[in-house]
């Protein structure tokens, strides 16, 4: 009764892979920063010393995009994988065909979430950049060409960099939304 269950199946396994290599990424990058904030607070004891060492330059503004890119990496593999929160003190008291339609709607509910989230962080990456002439930044949704190109205060760090990268993790986390909502309801039609 399920919607094309063999096919569900076969998309399990790449969403799951997509799902787990976006969590390494996103692992990765937060122990990146974290031996980056490890290096630039020893620094700041040679500061006085006068011997050329100190912090890493614009260390925040680096923890803060990396923080923002690496959230979004996880999103994927926390849908995946049910990982959201849930109230289940009265869900499992529910018959399972309520509890499975219980799934159901949340998974919609989480799947518009994404979709916005992956959809405003596109238009914010669209206003972050200046490059590319009108006619194409129609057609990529864009709006108006932005007069300046903002950049962080001490690296100088494009703003774009992060929407784009933030964008990539927010996407796949549409798209796995999107199969966890087809899962769920193959769930509460049946898969035979």
């Amino acid at each position: 009764m399920g919607i094309a269950v063999t096919a569900e199946a076969r998309t399990a396994n790449v969403m799951e892979r997509v799902s787990r290599t976006l969590a390494f990424l996103g692992g990765t990058v937060l122990i990146l920063i974290a031996a980056m904030t490890v290096i630039s607070t020893i620094g700041r004891a040679f500061v006085g010393l006068q011997i050329g060492l100190g912090p890493i330059p614009g260390d925040f503004e680096l923890v803060e995009a990396g923080t923002a890119v690496a959230v979004f990496c996880f999103m994927s593999w926390c849908q995946l994988n049910q990982g959201h929160v849930t109230v289940d003190i009265v869900a499992d008291k529910l018959p399972i065909p309520v509890n499975r339609l219980l799934i159901l709607i949340g998974n919609i509910f989480i799947l518009i979430v994404a979709f916005v989230i992956a959809w405003r962080l596109w238009m914010g990456f669209g206003e972050q950049v200046t490059w590319f002439s009108q006619p194409v930044r129609d057609v990529l949704g864009f709006g108006f060409k932005p007069f300046t190109n903002n950049t962080t205060y001490i690296l100088g760090m494009p703003f774009w960099y992060s929407y784009l990268l933030s964008f990539v993790g927010a996407f796949f986390f549409t798209v796995i939304s999107a199969y966890t909502v087809w899962r769920a309801l193959n769930d509460f039609l049946g898969r035979n």
